[in-house]
C-alpha cells in the first residue's frame, strides 16, 4: 500500500501518466482539496465517475500552476498526470473523499518493435483521414508511446479507463492496434460520405451540406 490518505477527485475524465489537462475546481469540498494539496505539495487522484460507480483505478494529478483564483474561491489549475494506482480502501474522514491505495508500478519487459512501428503507422492514418497534420517526428523521445497516443485517437471514456488499466505497455499498444484497426474504416467511411453528401444537390439540407450541381 503506497498511500494511506490519497485525496481522490472522481471525474467523468480519465487522465494518463505525463498528460497535462487544466480543471475548473468550484466544489467546496474540492477547493479544501486543493488548497490542502497546494499546501502540502502533493497530488491527488483523479478517477472516472460515470453513470453513478467510481473506478478502482485511476490516476495521481500534480498541481503544475495555480492558474486563476476568482474572488468566491473558485480556482482553474493545471495538473500533470503521474503515477497509476488502484485504490484499496476508501476514507471518508475529511469533506473530500481519500482512500488507502497501491501505484501500480510498469513491468520491466523490452517492447514489441513491430507492434509500436505499426501503432504509430496506423495512428498517422487516422490523422491523415480526419485531415488533421501528420508529424512524424512527434512520436520519437516520447515516454509512454500508448498514453501520448491514447490521447488523441478517438478512444470513449470507457475505452480511455481500459487503456489506464492495462497492466503493461506492451498490453496498452496491443489494444490501441487492435482498437485503430477497427476504427479507422469508420472515421473513413465517416468522411466519404460527409464528401459525398457535400458534393450532391440533393442533400443540400444535411448538416454540413452545401448546394451543388446535379
Amino acid at each position: 500500500m503506497d498511500h494511506s490518505d490519497l485525496p481522490l477527485f472522481p471525474l467523468e475524465l480519465v487522465l494518463y501518466p505525463g498528460e497535462a489537462t487544466s480543471l475548473h475546481i468550484f466544489e467546496e469540498r474540492y477547493k479544501l482539496m486543493v488548497r490542502d494539496c497546494v499546501k502540502e505539495k502533493r497530488p491527488f487522484g483523479i478517477v472516472l465517475f460515470e453513470e453513478g460507480k467510481m473506478a478502482d483505478v485511476g490516476c495521481e494529478a500534480q498541481i503544475s500552476e495555480v492558474l486563476r483564483q476568482y474572488p468566491d474561491g473558485r480556482m482553474d489549475i493545471a495538473v500533470v498526470g503521474q503515477r497509476r494506482f488502484r485504490i484499496d480502501q476508501v476514507i471518508d474522514q475529511k469533506a473530500y473523499m481519500q482512500c488507502e491505495a497501491t501505484v501500480l508500478n510498469e513491468p520491466d519487459e523490452p517492447l514489441d518493435s513491430d507492434s509500436v512501428e505499426r501503432l504509430i503507422t496506423q495512428h498517422m492514418k487516422l490523422l491523415e483521414v480526419a485531415g488533421q497534420e501528420v508529424r512524424p517526428t512527434v512520436y520519437q523521445d516520447v515516454d509512454r508511446l500508448s498514453y501520448f497516443i491514447g490521447r488523441n485517437a478517438g478512444l470513449s471514456l470507457t475505452q480511455r479507463q481500459e487503456l489506464l488499466e492495462r497492466e503493461s505497455e506492451n498490453a496498452r499498444i496491443s489494444f490501441l492496434v487492435g482498437f485503430l484497426e477497427e476504427f479507422i474504416p469508420q472515421v473513413q467511411q465517416m468522411e466519404e460520405t460527409r464528401v459525398k453528401i457535400r458534393s450532391n444537390g440533393h442533400f443540400k439540407d444535411f448538416p454540413g451540406g452545401e448546394e451543388g450541381v446535379d
